[in-house]
């Protein structure tokens, strides 16, 4: 049976570790996830903004599991997934997709089915897209 593969997303850019004060606003069915880039490792200026964008979502959901339940393997993905604090698209079969109960519908409904997952200091942030992008 194949297996889900993560690629991983985030080139060059990443959340700030400590505190990304992450916030999701939903216009439609597009889905933004806005959050405090990492200027310690990337280059960025402190308190700078990293904006995701997801077109035509399907749904969206933020929710635990934080740095500690990933390493002890509490997630879904934690034992699964290249490693935390990433962000990556999930391609393949994901089993594991259903198993959250806090996902948010949106409508209209998108026809986005790309699974984006993107790990945050105390969050887990997921989408179901068609496509996604990034902004400063």
């Amino acid at each position: 049976m194949k297996t889900a593969t993560f690629l991983k997303l985030n080139d060059g850019w990443n959340a700030e570790p400590n505190d990304p004060d992450e916030h999701v606003a939903v216009n439609a069915n597009a889905v933004e996830l806005t959050f405090f880039l990492n200027p310690w490792a990337y280059d960025a200026a402190e308190g700078q903004v990293g904006r995701l964008i997801f077109t035509e979502s399907a749904r969206w959901r933020l929710g635990p599991t934080n740095d500690e339940g990933w390493y002890r393997g509490q997630c879904r993905y934690g034992r699964l997934a290249p490693g935390w604090g990433e962000f990556y698209e999930i391609i393949g079969p994901d089993p594991l997709v259903g198993q959250s109960n806090d996902w948010h519908e949106l409508e209209p409904v998108g026809t986005g089915d790309r699974h984006f997952l993107f790990y945050l200091r105390d969050n887990t942030f997921e989408c179901i897209a068609a496509d996604w992008s990034f902004r400063r």
